[in-house]
């Protein structure tokens, strides 16, 4: 009676199980982290273990040779799942990755060069030290916080700085290794979201309470690090009625008219004066000072704030606004 053929022992918690033979190790050939997987042949031995249905989730593919290979699931709308898998300083030059799920997987110092990632979900990945020149990266996903943020931020919020600014080094290392990709690809938008994100991680790697920190928080606050024009705007809207609130209870004089609230007023008469501190606010933040208002008491320190700040927002919105225009 012959006896049954082991079969890989690969298992995730999700329920996932590879039923390929087993090896000495118990792990088949594409699970086994023994077998460097660098023969001629390799790549497309590999193309026919996915196309046949052979599970790829968790595949080791450390220091794999796979240039050129077509990991495409041509005419699907779901791509090959790679989720989990090792692919630790693979040769990926010119691969075809289209639409390839490699969700939790581990690309650190990968060559990706001239390959095609586009629409490939990255979510929990490893991007570390990858090589991505010349590759196609245009909707790729790789969520709002990349795996090293993610750590970071749980190392910062157990006490461990000095854990928590090594990941944030990483991850500012890996923006900034995605946003020059994004900028030789031309996707603008993408290269911006990229460097917010990167002088965010770089942002936290300074002292908690420095002034360099706290300066940096207020310009990405401001305008996104120069990348968001309407943080600006917004700014600009709440300061206008934020002051026009406090020129409403403080007075303006008109002729000799003092707008003021008053609780014996009516509702509409409340309501005029408040319209009209709206628009003596525009005019201060804007600094056309027709004239027709005239700040009394307090409103004179208000609208002193108002008109500076005003003036040094609009210079900052143009430049913000010239450049992404410009790009």
């Amino acid at each position: 009676m012959n006896e049954k053929t082991p079969t890989c022992c690969y298992h995730e918690d999700e329920g996932f199980s590879c039923d390929e033979p087993a090896e000495a190790s118990g792990l088949c050939y594409w699970h086994d982290p023994q077998i460097t997987k660098n023969g001629p042949d390799d790549a497309k031995k590999l193309e026919k273990f996915a196309r046949d249905g052979g599970m790829l989730r968790g595949i080791s593919l450390k220091r794999a040779k796979l240039t050129g290979i077509d990991l495409v699931r041509h005419h699907q709308k779901v791509g090959f799942d790679m989720t989990h898998a090792e692919l630790y300083r693979a040769d990926l030059q010119g691969a075809h990755l289209f639409n390839l799920n490699l969700s939790n997987a581990s690309l650190m110092k990968a060559d990706l060069r001239d390959s095609n990632v586009h629409c490939a979900n990255l979510l929990g990945t490893n991007l570390l030290g990858i090589k991505w020149g010349g590759a196609k990266i245009e909707n790729i996903t790789t969520g709002k916080k990349i795996k090293q943020e993610i750590q970071a931020l749980e190392a910062e919020h157990l006490g461990e700085r000095e854990i928590a600014n090594d990941y944030f080094e990483q991850a500012e290392e890996i923006y900034r290794d995605l946003r020059k990709a994004a900028d030789r690809e031309g996707l603008f938008a993408m290269s911006g979201e990229y460097i917010r994100k990167e002088l965010t991680m770089r942002r936290h790697q300074m002292p908690q309470y420095s002034y360099p920190r706290a300066v940096s928080k207020v310009i990405d606050i401001f305008c996104g690090y120069g990348e968001a024009p309407m943080r600006v705007i917004g700014f600009s809207m709440g300061l206008i009625i934020a002051c026009a609130i406090l020129y409403f209870f403080t007075g303006l004089r008109y002729g000799t008219q003092l707008h003021q609230f008053q609780m014996s007023n009516d509702i509409l008469t409340n309501f005029y004066l408040f319209f009209n501190c709206i628009y003596y606010s525009v005019v201060t933040f804007t600094t056309l000072g027709y004239g027709d208002f005239t700040p009394v008491g307090f409103s004179k320190a208000i609208a002193a704030i108002e008109a500076f700040t005003g003036s040094f927002t609009i210079a900052l919105f143009v430049v913000v606004f010239v450049k992404k225009m410009t790009r």
